[in-house]
């Protein structure tokens, strides 16, 4: 679930170029408010977008809040327990 969502995520990131000194590309997905990244190449702000990603989605399980879907993919947790076999 975690990487199919990624995934869809990493689909709909936008590149830009910004003024911005040795880091020059940003990336976000616009559906995702405040998950952007900035990197030396485009292939940095890619890899700096998944972690900024995933430490998103890691703070929104933590407090509770809801995860938007993206690209027909979401994550959900279930507040009941789940049984380890």
């Amino acid at each position: 679930m975690f990487t199919e969502y990624i995934q869809a995520a990493l689909e709909k990131v936008q590149y830009k170029v910004i003024d911005n000194g040795d880091e020059p590309y940003f990336a976000d997905v616009p559906e995702l408010d405040g998950v952007w990244a900035i990197g030396h190449t485009v292939e940095d702000a890619r890899r700096n977008f998944i972690e900024a990603l995933e430490e998103w989605i890691a703070a929104r399980l933590q407090w509770g809040l809801p995860i938007p879907p993206i690209g027909g993919q979401t994550i959900e947790v279930s507040k009941e327990p789940v049984p380890v076999v």
